[in-house]
């Protein structure tokens, strides 16, 4: 059978991995196999309209979406027919996903897909890795986009912050306001609408880590605020698994829930664990996308990577997921990362996180917050110096320039550049852990930033935003773009190598939330698209 390499799907070891012997040849793994979409030039076609800005207010709903977009019967079946050749059981296969999941043993995938599985050791631990490219063969060729799995690497990081020590005790929150801040208190210096996003469903998705009941109970309580309804979906394994550490897992987890709950407590939440690697991400992203149960209208993302490290065929696979959650309405509020200008990568260049970096995601950087008597006093661009965190943000090493970006420029400490690629963040909000979230984290309370508070504050906006208008905002960066003066603009600060200026930039996009000028600027877009 004559095989060949599948675009994009080349790897290379983590930095400083050794492979260190093959991997025993009857251990069993998954593989998820993406699937072309049926009437996919029409479906990049709603993609194209939708960054434009035009028909903001036409979604599909999840059921015709997969009637018209869905994987084609006899795609999955040749994926089925792939499977049995090689000895290889289907466990899962969803057309509205486009998504067929194999269970084999090492020795069956090493053939299935010319691969020489190996265990690879770094000093973060060890994975099961490959190089090189993944081989399908010709009856193939053109239906399968993506095949995930092999390689269980650990793919993203959590992006939040916990305050750090001064001396040998956490800084706890403190009565000060401006040391501080309940995300009701955010919601207010933010002048968020009024509501409590009632009937909407808030999508948050978990790598790791998990959150224990009586927690939550007790942090709603604390805010005299009844808690939400919160549920959690198992996806690839995953599930609610708290491990004790709060500066583990758990803390993005709770993080993210009590943010997201404490902003719109009469939505439900649900948070979607799966493992973190590159197939168990993209299956948790998708599962929430085309949920026909709980229904999302916004996905609230905290973990993320540097570029660079994600194969073609991932960032191509997340894309095209982000671009479906576009055309169903559904808005993709996602971290920008906690590293600066380098996101990590310490090679003397610039990069950006993703999925932040995809133009179908709201990306969502960080500033430091100060307030006096329930007003803002300063906000700047979140860094905390050399050993601290700052906003992720800077330009796209992959992803074109969305049209809503056209002609802004982006300041570095040299000058004044046109942006070529796409622009991250979009917008910002408090992140700095020095002035950052009263949270309870595994019985103790603390205070956390970084971006990962971000993006579950703009999620819960966007619910409440959602649930007064009765419908769902859905895309809303080229409305934003269209109309910046909702958002309070950040001048000063920088990330490393960008400087916040006037209007958009690289540090904290087009600002800080005017909740009540975005509610109404949403408003007034989606209801003019409805009545043309």
């Amino acid at each position: 059978m004559s095989k060949h390499p599948l675009k994009g799907s080349e790897r290379t070891p983590l930095a400083g991995a050794k492979a260190v012997g093959k991997i025993r040849p009857d251990e069993r793994l998954e593989v998820t196999i993406l699937v072309r979409a049926r009437s996919s030039e029409a479906l990049e076609s709603r993609a194209r309209e939708l960054a434009a800005g035009t028909r903001p207010n036409e979604h599909f709903t999840r059921e015709d979406f997969a009637q018209r977009f869905g994987a084609d019967p006899s795609d999955i079946a040749a994926i089925e027919q792939f499977a049995q050749d090689h000895g290889i059981a289907v466990v899962q296969e969803n057309t509205a996903r486009r998504t067929v999941i194999l269970s084999g043993t090492v020795a069956q995938f090493n053939t299935a897909f010319d691969v020489d599985l190996q265990r690879f050791e770094h000093a973060g631990g060890s994975y099961r890795g490959r190089t090189g490219a993944v081989h399908i063969p010709d009856a193939l060729n053109g239906i399968v986009e993506a095949v995930l799995g092999l390689d269980n690497r650990p793919q993203a990081r959590p992006h939040f912050r916990a305050r750090p020590l001064h001396g040998n005790v956490r800084w706890r929150a403190l009565a000060d306001s401006s040391a501080s801040f309940t995300p009701l208190q955010l919601a207010s210096l933010y002048d968020f609408p009024r509501g409590d996003g009632r009937g909407e469903c808030i999508g948050i998705i978990e790598l790791g880590g998990g959150y224990r009941t009586a927690d939550v109970q007790t942090y709603f309580s604390e805010l005299n605020i009844r808690p939400p309804k919160i549920s959690s979906v198992s996806v690839d394994h995953g599930s609610n698994n708290p491990t004790g550490d709060p500066n583990g897992p758990d803390g993005e987890v709770m993080l993210d829930m009590e943010v997201a709950g404490a902003i719109a407590p009469g939505a439900s939440i649900v948070v979607y664990f799966a493992p973190n690697t590159d197939a168990g991400f993209l299956n948790a992203v998708t599962t929430a996308i085309h949920d026909t149960v709980n229904k999302p209208s916004i996905l609230s993302i905290s973990w993320g990577g540097a570029e660079p490290a994600w194969t073609a065929q991932a960032l191509q696979a997340f894309d095209r997921a982000f671009q479906e959650a576009a055309a169903l309405g559904i808005t993709i509020c996602a971290a920008s990362g906690d590293n600066g200008s380098s996101d990590g990568i310490h090679d003397g260049a610039c990069h950006v996180d993703f999925p932040a970096s995809s133009p179908f995601v709201l990306a969502c950087g960080g500033t430091r917050l100060q307030a006096v008597e329930g007003e803002i006093s300063t906000e700047i661009a979140w860094n905390e110096g050399i050993n601290g965190g700052a906003s992720g943000g800077g330009e796209s090493n992959v992803f074109d320039l969305p049209a809503w970006q056209q002609g802004l420029a982006i300041t570095n400490h040299r000058a004044k550049q046109i942006l070529q690629k796409r622009g991250v963040p979009d917008v910002a909000a408090d992140a700095d852990p020095q002035t950052g979230y009263d949270v309870r984290i595994d019985g103790n309370k603390t205070v956390f930033g970084g971006t990962s508070a971000v993006a579950p504050l703009w999620a819960g906006l966007i619910a409440r935003i959602n649930a007064a208008q009765g419908r769902p905002c859905g895309y809303i960066n080229p409305l934003l773009y269209g109309d910046p003066r909702a958002l309070n603009d950040i001048t000063e600060g920088n990330n490393g190598d960008f400087s916040a200026s006037g209007g958009w930039d690289a540090t904290t996009g087009l600002g800080s939330p005017n909740g009540e000028k975005i509610a109404a600027l949403l408003g007034r877009v989606l209801v003019g698209s409805a009545s043309r």
